[in-house]
């Protein structure tokens, strides 16, 4: 490995712990085996040696900036722009002309305009018009590069431009082999480098579906965590380990931007204490006891069969449940013990065994005589099963290969996939889901909900993958190219605006229509053609996040908001702020059932441990390492308590009082604690290490 090119928005920034995790690593590199660095990005070379002056990144050696439009080596302070080449066949005003017919076209600002570089912003193109525009351009007589990138981003450059061509150029200036290059991207613009023949490339967790597609005929390595984190992770795959201990993971220093850090004391940032870690370590231990106390012949129960009594309407608790299998599998993933990865496919096998003609998935299986429930309360049907099934079984085939259970479940698959599909039937990307026909099984939302339209888009990404691991490509860029169309769409849908063209959209939503549901803070948990609710869905947003689907400066906004109003007080986290209570608008009659859905209770904003697992890493993936240690050990704190004795992992605990209300023993509880002390590096494997 002599040369390490990297892009840096989404990919080595993003997240600043991280960032400064990376800095550490690389700094720890042995000179003699440390490559030259490149950073290859969209951002100037000015703005890059900005970042590198403040201390944000490591020094590089070289800089390749503006799309490949400029280059830059380190040590001399000298261009190396090859401007024969980037002027062949080349027009600026040609190609602006070009941009400005494109629908809803606007150019971006002045500082990302250079000589060989036009540069718009293109909401939500799709592919027929990205291709019309190259077409344009050819009869034009340009020899020019058009590079489409996060559904909004249009670079046009000459044909000897890009992040590719020019890293190319500088390899074999360096007369360096592209077959000793690594390249690390997120993006679409990222895929000419990938595509240099020979080099060998990082795919960060957090990438856009569009990479995955452009490149789904590469053999890539595919991280598993997010920005930095992931590329870290790819370097030691392809072997560059640091001569000193290094990036471990743990939360760095680092700066927060003001708008964040007002929401803190400064005893937030601090480390935590022995004593702290010590009640974390031992969470981890007895959440692994509850997740053994679920494991049966048929998979993962969603409650231990027995410490609960189940009476009456309780009795499809002993059963697996798909929702509550698939996250159970989906978070334990990192945990390879033969007994929970027997459960882990059993799980998925006994789910998909036991599929509809028509493709649907259960939602739960009795354990006592392998009966299939295909709906929930009142016979409707649960459309997330499907959806989650399709994500864990992913993942499950991702990290362990076992492709002999993909290919025996290959058709099922296929008709889970059709079955989700036909409840898009106006075809706009998003489902159309009857009313408590998903995990709120209880709770009136329907049409466009927040949760299930999350949960579709990574579907599509999940299953696209999916396709590709079974070598049919065609089919892989299909689905991860529709992904994309659901994303742009659950964006526009879900976070109104008051400005902005309504051409981002394919269709007027209610920002259009009524300003005044103003500009949002967070994405909103449900949209009708007849209305809206306006609450905030803290799952659904904490699970946008997690999937991708939020991009780092929403996710920083919504944060902001739900921790200013407490919806983790007196523990995290409740699902919904705030509450419905009766004569709302949103009020049913039914939430009275069993009492379940009074306000503070269960769906009506109960707190959900295993919702609280996914806030932690929610709050991680933003850079906040100190606070997502503080928060995991007050989920600690919530999963030690109990009805009956210390460590239940509940399955939920009220709004207002922070009591245990729920099942004991809920394997997703405990699965999603389990996740959280992996990402966040405190479980006891890492403690030991430190």
């Amino acid at each position: 490995m002599r040369l390490f090119s990297t892009d840096l928005d989404g990919t080595l920034l993003g997240n600043p712990e991280a960032t400064a995790r990376f800095q550490d690593y690389w700094n720890a590199l042995p000179a003699d085996r440390r490559p030259l660095l490149v950073y290859n990005s969209g951002r100037t070379v000015a703005d890059m040696r900005r970042l590198v002056d403040e201390g944000l990144l490591p020094a590089p050696d070289w800089l390749i900036g503006s799309v490949g439009t400029e280059v830059f080596e380190c040590a001399t302070g000298t261009p190396h722009e090859d401007r024969a080449a980037l002027d062949a066949g080349w027009n600026r005003e040609t190609a602006a002309a070009r941009a400005a017919t494109l629908p809803g076209a606007t150019p971006q600002a002045d500082e990302f305009q250079n000589p060989w570089k036009s540069s718009w912003h293109v909401p939500r193109a799709d592919a027929s018009l990205i291709e019309q525009l190259r077409a344009a351009l050819a009869a034009d007589g340009l020899q020019a590069l058009v590079i489409y990138s996060s559904a909004r981003d249009l670079d046009i450059l000459p044909a000897a431009a890009g992040k590719g061509n020019s890293l190319a150029r500088l390899c074999h200036q360096l007369a360096i082999p592209l077959q000793d290059v690594i390249v690390a991207g997120d993006t679409g613009n990222d895929t000419a480098m990938f595509r240099l023949p020979g080099v060998r490339g990082i795919v960060v967790e957090n990438a856009q579906p569009e990479l995955y597609e452009a490149t789904v005929d590469l053999p890539l390595f595919y991280a598993t965590h997010i920005m930095a984190d992931g590329v870290i992770e790819g370097l030691r795959h392809f072997g560059l380990q640091p001569g000193s201990a290094a990036a471990s993971g743990a939360p760095l220093p680092a700066a927060v931007e003001p708008g964040l850090r007002m929401l803190f004391d400064e005893g937030a940032f601090c480390a935590l204490t022995p004593g702290e870690r010590a009640l974390i370590q031992e969470g981890y231990e007895h959440a692994l006891g509850a997740l053994r106390r679920n494991i049966t012949p048929l998979g993962f129960s969603a409650c231990s069969l027995g410490d609960n009594e189940t009476t009456g309407t309780d009795a499809n608790y002993r059963s697996v449940w798909a929702r509550d299998g698939a996250i159970t599998v989906v978070s334990t993933m990192d945990e390879g013990a033969p007994d929970l990865r027997a459960a882990q496919r059993a799980t998925l096998t006994t789910l998909l065994a036991h599929i509809s003609p028509n493709g649907q998935i259960p939602s739960n299986v009795r354990i006592d005589d392998a009966t299939p429930d295909y709906s929930g309360v009142g016979g409707i049907a649960s459309i997330d099963s499907g959806l989650w099934v399709i994500i864990a079984f992913y993942h499950y085939v991702s990290r362990t290969g076992d492709h002999a259970l993909l290919a025996e479940h290959a058709g099922a698959l296929q008709r889970a996939m059709d079955w989700l599909s036909a409840h898009d039937s106006n075809n706009d990307g998003l489902l159309e889901i009857p009313e408590a026909g998903d995990w709120t099984d209880l709770f009136g939302r329907s049409y466009n909900v927040l949760y299930d339209e999350v949960l579709w888009y990574r579907a599509n990404v999940c299953y696209g993958r999916l396709l590709e691991f079974q070598g049919d490509l065609a089919r892989a860029a299909d689905y991860l190219s529709w992904s994309q169309r659901i994303r742009g769409e659950l964006l526009a849908t879900f976070w109104p605006k008051t400005g902005g063209s309504t051409e981002e959209r394919t269709r007027i939503t209610f920002a259009d229509q009524q300003f005044s549901l103003g500009d949002a803070q967070y994405l909103l948990a449900q949209i009708s053609p007849f209305g809206f609710s306006w609450r905030c869905d803290v799952f659904g947003n904490v699970l946008a996040f997690l999937t991708n689907v939020l991009d780092i400066e929403r996710a920083k906004t919504a944060f902001k908001f739900m921790w200013g109003v407490g919806v983790n007080d007196p523990w995290p986290v409740a699902n919904l702020y705030p509450v419905v209570h009766s004569g709302d608008s949103e009020w049913r009659d039914y939430y009275t059932v069993n009492l379940l859905n009074l306000p503070h209770h269960y769906h009506n904003g109960g707190i959900w441990p295993f919702v609280g697992g996914m806030w932690v890493r929610f709050i991680y993936r933003l850079g906040l390492g100190h606070i997502a240690a503080r928060e995991l050990h007050r989920l600690a704190q919530a999963n030690k308590l109990g009805r009956e004795s210390e460590w239940e992992f509940n399955e939920w605990l009220h709004g207002r009082t922070g009591r245990p209300m729920g099942k004991r023993y809920q394997a997703w509880s405990a699965a999603s604690f389990i996740r959280a002390c992996h990402e966040l590096k405190l479980d006891p494997a890492h403690a030991q290490h430190d």
